[in-house]
Parts: structure tokens; sequence; C-alpha cells
């Protein structure tokens, strides 16, 4: 049996039922986001361009374009946020695209797929949709958000680390408080050291 196949169609899906994950609101989530380039984001707002190749759950239709689905992705610890940003080059540069290191707690509890738990296994797939080929676990996002239309986004296991992160969808975006809780370019000096100290967990090198 292959451990990772396309996924089902959303009705036999929704038959298996969701099994969810309560990201509660007092949970700080950790985000990564360019500040220079050509596709800046703002700290709080959701990438609706997509899908991108090297990114594992965007709900978007390919072709990449500008569609109304929106993604973005969270860590809960700076080593993980580091490690998943940085992962094609294992280098974290600070300067690069001037990246800013943005905290923030949701508004209110999340409630997101658990794709840590039993549910791949139920739903025909198996715990590599936390780490298998990126256009395939895409095809399941969009399966999922076909499914629950609703749904906040996922709880799901990082590849690079094994720590849980979280992919919000287009649902969670009232739970983005106005502010976050911390926001400053990752060049900054004080960051310095929490940097190179999340660097040295992850074997990461540093510029």
């Amino acid at each position: 049996m292959v451990k990772l196949p396309l996924p089902p169609d959303p009705d036999p899906l929704r038959a298996v039922g969701a099994e969810l994950h309560r990201c509660p609101g007092t949970t700080t989530l950790w985000r990564l986001h360019d500040t220079v380039g050509d596709h800046v984001l703002a700290w709080d707002a959701l990438r609706t361009y997509g899908p991108v190749a090297r990114c594992r759950f965007d709900p978007h239709d390919p072709p990449p374009r500008e569609q109304t689905a929106g993604v973005g992705y969270l860590a809960l610890d700076l080593p993980t946020a580091l490690a998943e940003f940085f992962q094609d080059t294992r280098l974290v540069n600070t300067r690069r695209s001037a990246p800013h290191l943005t905290a923030f707690q949701p508004r209110r509890d999340l409630w997101l797929l658990d794709l840590a738990g039993e549910w791949p296994v139920r739903a025909g797939a198996s715990h590599v949709i936390n780490t298998g080929r990126r256009d395939v676990t895409r095809a399941w996002a969009r399966a999922i958000t076909a499914a629950w239309p609703e749904l906040d986004g996922l709880w799901h296991i990082s590849s690079m680390t094994g720590r849980p992160c979280v992919t919000i969808f287009n649902p969670a975006a009232d739970a983005i408080p106005a502010a976050p809780s911390f926001s400053e370019p990752l060049a900054h000096p004080g960051l310095r050291p929490w940097v190179a100290a999340a660097c040295a967990v992850i074997g990461y090198g540093l510029l």
C-alpha cells in the first residue's frame, strides 16, 4: 500500500470525520516573513498567491496565481520557525530579503485538523503526510479545505525538527490579533543571542 496516495474526494473524507486539535488562544505562534522582495506579506496577511512548490500545505489550485485561498505557516518555537524557513540552505541569513520575526497569540482558540494523530491513517494515508512529496500533500490540503471549508487549518509535524507546526487557512484570519506580541527584524542586535542559540539547536549556520 502507498503510504501517501493522492487524497480521496471530499465526500469520502467527510465520511471519515475530522479529528480536531484545539490550539488555545494563549499559544504563542512564531512566523518569519520577508519584508523586501517580489512577494512581501504583512505579518498578519495570508498568502493568496500559490501554490508555491516549496510549501507543503498550500490549498491553492494549480497553476500558481493569485487566488481567494489564503495560507500562513507558523511554528510553536523559534528553532522550528528557523528550520522551516531556511531549510533549503540551512543557513539563517538575517539580511537577505530583510526577514522579520513575529510572534502573536490568536484572539481565540484555533480548531485544526490533527495530522499528528491517527487521522492520516484513518483517511487512507500515513504520517508521511507530514514529510512526503509536497505536490501530494498540497493535493491533500485542497481536499481537506474542500471537505471542511470552515476549518481554521492544520496541526502537523515539522519535517525538519519533528516539533509541532500550524498551518492556517482563511477561516483563521479573524483569529489574528490587531497587533503582534513581538515583531523585529531578524538582524536586530538584540535578537542575535536568541537566534544563535536556536541555530545551535538545529545545526544551521548564521549570517
